[in-house]
């Protein structure tokens, strides 16, 4: 696949900028308030960019952030050349944003429902969250959404993709994650510039899941040290079992939602719920406890927009990767069957990905393919 050329790109992206601020002028009030800060917020980033090379040669470069970043570019190169993925000024410079996130994503539910509320946005499509740049103004917007009724949740996000159609840089919100995080990102972000369809939330994140799975367990077979593999082993254990806490949790909340019972009821049998899942996850071994930031939201305050944002990174992740071990991890295969996918209407690309989990479901390749840790292995 032929990638296009850094000029390309650029005259692309301007075009980009100015359709976004038509479309700002044409749309209402708070419409051009968040395209302004949407384009304001990106093209700062953009400018705040330094290249890598020049940072691993400049003397005043710290020296950590020195060997922090020849590692990103080592990883960087292994993308290219071992997966498959673009070959571009993607994540060939750096950007120090001196704060924890680049941007806050708001999610919001109804009350009674999982189904996450949707934002049609330029370029990307619909969406089910809504990117801020400044997280007072993802609070506001969390606010209003509650006092119509929503149930909300406001994630940090460390990195996000614009698709190709910039350079991206490296960030220090995931850099400061370490290797892992910074390893999965990368494969992570540059998978949405190979496949991505507008308004398909749960499918480009799937994709780029199983994308990123798939290249950190080859990254650490080549380079990873026993360290980095232990650690990932643990990270995956965690996340295994957590995964299967909530898929269990969600399957009741979307029965009782779907249920005749009266609304009064079921906001009974929801507080339950919730609280049966927040003392279900503290029944779960240290060893396989959830990162920290899912675990405080556990803890504090777990609500439907939350399950939802979680659903829309897990949902077709086993789909895509029995997709990819029918194929035998050949990820070019892979990219094109899955860019057949994409070319579907929606309910045909959900309902192909849906009939593969079904085909394979309780057999032993399905099994395989989903990390280990679930289970009674993980309770205290």
């Amino acid at each position: 696949m032929r990638w296009r050329g850094r000029a390309v790109r650029r005259q692309r992206a301007a075009a980009l900028v100015l359709a976004a601020g038509v479309a700002a002028g044409l749309a209402g009030c708070s419409q051009v308030g968040y395209y302004g800060q949407a384009v304001g917020g990106h093209l700062e980033l953009m400018r705040a960019r330094v290249p890598i090379d020049e940072l691993l040669h400049a003397p005043a470069t710290d020296a950590d952030l020195r060997r922090r970043l020849a590692e990103v570019q080592a990883i960087r190169d292994f993308a290219s050349r071992e997966l498959g993925l673009p070959d571009n000024g993607s994540y060939r410079s750096y950007v120090d944003l001196g704060r924890p996130y680049v941007v806050w994503n708001v999610f919001a539910a109804p009350e009674l429902s999982l189904q996450a509320k949707s934002w049609c946005l330029l370029v990307v499509g619909c969406v089910n969250y809504r990117g801020y740049y400044d997280r007072h103004a993802a609070e506001q917007l969390a606010a209003a959404l509650r006092a119509q009724g929503y149930d909300t949740y406001v994630g940090g996000v460390p990195a996000y993709s614009t698709l190709g159609h910039f350079d991206d840089p490296v960030l220090n919100t995931f850099l400061r994650l370490g290797t892992l995080t910074v390893a999965r990102t990368l494969f992570h972000e540059l998978a949405h510039q190979i496949v991505f369809v507008p308004g398909d939330t749960p499918f480009n994140e799937s994709f780029a899941m199983a994308v990123e799975r798939e290249g950190l367990r080859r990254w650490l077979r080549e380079h990873g040290s026993k360290e980095l593999q232990a650690a990932d082993a643990a990270q995956r254990q965690r996340r295994a079992a957590f995964t299967a806490l909530l898929q269990s949790y969600r399957e009741r909340f979307a029965a009782l939602y779907a249920s005749e019972l009266p609304v009064a009821e079921k906001r009974a049998a929801k507080a339950a719920l919730f609280a049966g899942l927040r003392n279900a996850h503290a029944g779960l071994r240290p060893a396989c406890a959830v990162l920290a930031g899912d675990a405080r939201q556990v803890a504090e305050d777990p609500n439907n927009a939350w399950l939802a944002s979680l659903a829309l990174y897990s949902e077709l992740l086993p789909a895509f990767e029995l997709l990819l071990a029918s194929h035998d991890h050949d990820l070019p295969r892979f990219y094109r069957e899955v860019a057949g996918l994409a070319a579907l209407p929606t309910s045909e690309r959900h309902a192909a990905l849906r009939s593969l989990l079904s085909a394979a479901a309780g057999g032993e390749r399905r099994d395989a393919v989903i990390a280990s840790g679930g289970g009674d292995s993980c309770r205290r």
